[in-house]
């Protein structure tokens, strides 16, 4: 039991405390870690299903073998949150292979099929940069040590699935054609996906632990804000559309679109036209899951027999 009470806790986090061990932390700091972590490894996990589907279409083996690595490197960090849990008495395998799909915390946009090499790149571009802008966040803030000193493996790798995802772009971007037009309709779709990633916009936003603990220092706004500062400026020299531009009266990217609205995932297409939908219907959309969320799961948990069989071998 923590020798801390919860506002003692939040005063020592606040003014710079680091905690080394789950016996420091009170019930709601800890809490509130694991429902960090679980996102952070279930994100990671799921990436690996949806990042193999899209490397089908691989160009060449150099670049499959460049999407192998991505993949390998976003397994490895989902290992790395969920053994921060098993510290905190979660069970590991049980995580990983006996919740059911809907369990899982991952975003919705790895519920989505990414069908095609342009779509993989695109996530890359996309989707690693909402996990850096997230993650480094959590670097620079959080009050949980093992947590700080692991992602510094977690960003320079992260960097790397970024580069590829940046420098894919430009070539297909470059290429005009089938291959720009390919990229456009996956940035059409992907962009407000990761827009949503972020959560409720602050004036919404019901809880604020993981800033009360100091598990992270951003606000939803101010981390979409972040990834926009990147990614609207990226897409603008490569000339491909996205619904969003800097405002300079109000120094800051504004949406051109309403926020949120719905999407039709069997056609991957946002309805802008039928304006502002309500948060509990997204959050509807989120607890129904996406179209690949049990294809996914399982293609995880295909791998729990033969390695269970592969363990006992080598004992």
């Amino acid at each position: 039991m923590s020798r801390f009470t919860e506002d003692e806790i939040k005063q020592k986090v606040q003014a710079g405390y680091l905690l080394e061990s789950p016996e420091e932390m009170t019930e709601g700091y800890r809490k509130a870690l694991i429902v960090q972590l679980l996102v952070q490894a279930d994100t990671e996990l799921m990436s690996a299903p949806a990042y193999w589907m899209a490397a089908q279409d691989a160009p060449s083996t150099n670049t499959m073998v460049s999407a192998v690595a991505i993949i390998q490197d976003e397994l490895a960090h989902a290992n790395i949150a969920y053994r921060i849990l098993e510290d905190m008495g979660l069970d590991k395998e049980q995580l990983v292979y006996g919740r059911e799909p809907h369990e899982f915390k991952h975003p919705y946009g790895f519920d989505q099929p990414l069908e095609s090499w342009a779509e993989l790149v695109t996530a890359n571009g996309f989707f690693d940069r909402a996990g850096i802008t997230l993650l480094g966040d959590v670097f620079r803030n959080t009050s949980y040590g093992p947590l700080k000193r692991a992602l510094i493996k977690v960003d320079l790798e992260e960097t790397f699935h970024l580069r590829h995802g940046e420098v894919w772009m430009k070539r297909l971007a470059g290429a005009g054609g089938t291959a720009r037009a390919k990229l456009q309709r996956a940035v059409d779709w992907m962009f407000p996906m990761t827009i949503e990633w972020f959560g409720l916009p602050d004036t919404m936003k019901r809880h604020s632990g993981q800033l009360d603990y100091r598990l992270k220092g951003m606000t939803n706004d101010e981390l979409r804000q972040t990834w926009m500062s990147a990614t609207v400026p990226l897409c603008e020299t490569l000339g491909l559309k996205v619904p969003a531009h800097f405002d300079e009266q109000r120094g800051e990217y504004v949406l051109d679109y309403p926020f949120p609205c719905e999407y039709d995932a069997e056609a991957k297409h946002w309805d802008f036209t039928g304006g502002e939908i309500p948060w509990e219907q997204v959050f509807a959309r989120w607890k129904k899951r996406g179209p690949m969320n049990e294809q996914y799961v399982e293609s995880v948990r295909r791998s729990h027999g033969p390695l269970n069989r592969l363990m006992g071998q080598a004992a």
